[in-house]
């Protein structure tokens, strides 16, 4: 029997029918769903080789797929950088490995956040929502006392939504705690004036 994860077949079950109650589509292919999600990290363009693999290492232990360095495609000499130098690397997570990986984020890493009081609810006008995360020891797979350097990570989930508010509704009932909207500020009442002096 084939693998399917929780969050796919929770997506499938419930996602999918409750989307189509919420926004009227007539066909289960209208409704969105997730292509694919990249997890991307810089690297100093002074580092060394074991800082790269160090970086690549960490990438390669939250997704379970080994990433593909990047480099610069040209000489830039007031960033003291060379062609074809490493400054980066990156994974593309689709299929299972894409749902695993957004179950241990909604679910497990951002909650651990310190004062953590939801996620924007700003999407980049396409129907992709990234996030930025400065310190990837929030994931449980990360062991603190073997991490020698924290890097900070890129997580950019693509959908097939046609606009922002759909995909804001696929990705919300997926269980992206997004922050609640804030309310008007209430009127405050003026003040007495004080009594004048006799």
């Amino acid at each position: 029997m084939t693998y399917v994860p929780s969050l796919k077949k929770h997506y499938s079950e419930h996602v999918v029918a409750e989307l189509m109650k919420l926004r009227g589509y007539q066909n289960k292919h209208e409704v969105p769903r997730l292509v694919k999600i990249t997890v991307n990290t810089g690297i100093d363009a002074e580092a060394d080789k074991n800082v790269i693999a160090d970086a690549q290492k960490d990438v390669a232990t939250l997704t379970g797929q080994k990433p593909v360095l990047a480099k610069s495609k040209k000489a830039i000499a007031n960033f003291k950088l060379r062609q074809g130098q490493v400054v980066g690397c990156h994974v593309t997570l689709r299929g299972p490995s894409m749902w695993e990986f957004l179950l241990r984020l909604v679910a497990v890493a951002l909650p651990t956040i310190r004062d953590f009081r939801g996620m924007s609810p700003k999407l980049d006008g396409q129907g992709n929502y990234t996030i930025g995360i400065t310190d990837h020891t929030i994931f449980p797979e990360v062991t603190v006392d073997n991490v020698k350097k924290h890097i900070g990570l890129d997580i950019t989930i693509v959908t097939s939504a046609n606009s922002d508010d759909e995909a804001r509704d696929l990705l919300r009932l997926l269980g992206m705690p997004f922050r609640r909207p804030e309310g008007p500020a209430k009127p405050v009442a003026p003040k007495p004036a004080p009594p004048k002096a006799a």
